[in-house]
């Protein structure tokens, strides 16, 4: 568990007493959902739970939980997701592995995933304590899955608990939102995650966290990667548009991860527009420069469209039909807004 996730823990211990059937842990990408919700997931399936509510680590059910094949236990996630460790910095990985076969792994949670379930809830538990479900991200289940989970979670199978984990609230049905208890996990401040990511050794931290809008995993996988380059061309583009530009920089950009993109760009325009109504920045100080000659020349109703289409165009981002054709038409709306 991460420093910043303390206080939660200790408020989630408060609903041991009268458990839920259905918790859905929500908050912004990167801070550690899954993983929080793995070490919840051991501490209710442990025989011998610490004072502090955690798993005692020593007996037979926590040493199936380490190696992955605990009877009581089922992780539901994205193909996309398999490949990676069991308890990944977080649940909103924009990319999984690449699978080994041609076709891509799936990204979303499907209904067959959802189906698997009902053998394992319809059967007596091994050691006669709770069964546990694990899914994540929740907004990656598909319509049919969707509506296969709310028929589970309208009625319970007794002695099974459900954790999900969501990034985006808004992107999942009210009807499973009623069903399940929603618990918070917020960003940590920046002085946190700030000294939690230099305790990793991550060199230049306040930049990658800023980068990541304070998101620490976040942050911590970008600088572990160690490449800045599709960013920069974006970033570089994003200061001084033009229609040569845009479609130079689509070009150079048409293999990087378009959520990446679409997001990067929606923080730029809010650096621009807290830079003009504040004198501020929050996520590109490197380029405050550039930024405040932008906010200086650029309209508010211009500015304020072209964060409008960059919203819209998050939404569609996960499925375009061309990748080149889609950056493409990011970049030339952005210069129609702020050349």
């Amino acid at each position: 568990m991460y420093p910043w996730q303390q206080s939660a823990w200790s408020r989630l211990q408060q609903m041991r007493e009268r458990l839920p059937h259905a918790i859905l842990f929500h908050g912004p990408a990167g801070v550690g959902k899954a993983d929080f919700m793995e070490t919840f997931a051991q501490a209710l399936l442990c025989e011998n739970v610490r004072a502090d509510g955690h798993a005692c680590e020593a007996c037979a059910s926590c040493g199936w939980f380490a190696q992955n094949n605990h009877p009581d236990y089922r992780r539901v996630r994205p193909e996309a997701l398999e490949d990676e460790p069991a308890t990944e910095g977080d649940e909103g990985a924009e990319t999984g592995s690449k699978s080994k076969s041609a076709k891509a792994p799936s990204k979303e949670i499907k209904i067959e995933q959802i189906r698997a379930l009902a053998d394992f809830m319809n059967i007596s538990t091994h050691r006669q304590g709770l069964r546990v479900v694990v899914l994540y991200p929740a907004e990656a289940l598909n319509m049919p899955a969707s509506n296969a989970l709310l028929k589970t979670l309208e009625e319970p199978p007794p002695g099974t608990v459900f954790l999900l984990a969501s990034n985006s609230l808004d992107r999942l049905l009210p009807t499973i939102l009623s069903r399940c208890r929603k618990f918070a996990l917020p960003m940590p401040s920046h002085a946190e995650a700030l000294a939690w990511l230099k305790e990793q050794g991550v060199a230049d931290a306040d930049s990658w966290l800023r980068e990541q809008g304070g998101a620490p995993l976040a942050a911590l996988m970008e600088a572990e990667g160690g490449n800045r380059e599709d960013m920069e061309a974006l970033l570089h583009f994003l200061a001084a548009p033009s229609v040569d530009g845009a479609l130079r920089t689509a070009e150079k950009l048409a293999k990087a991860s378009l959520p990446a993109l679409v997001a990067w760009q929606q923080r730029w325009l809010y650096d621009v527009f807290s830079m003009k109504l504040s004198g501020k920045v929050r996520y590109y100080p490197r380029y405050q420069k550039e930024l405040a000659a932008l906010s200086g020349r650029v309209h508010t109703a211009s500015l304020n469209r072209a964060i409008k289409a960059a919203n819209e165009r998050r939404a569609v981002a996960d499925h375009p039909l061309s990748a080149k054709l889609f950056v493409e038409d990011m970049l030339l709306e952005y210069t129609s807004c702020c050349a």
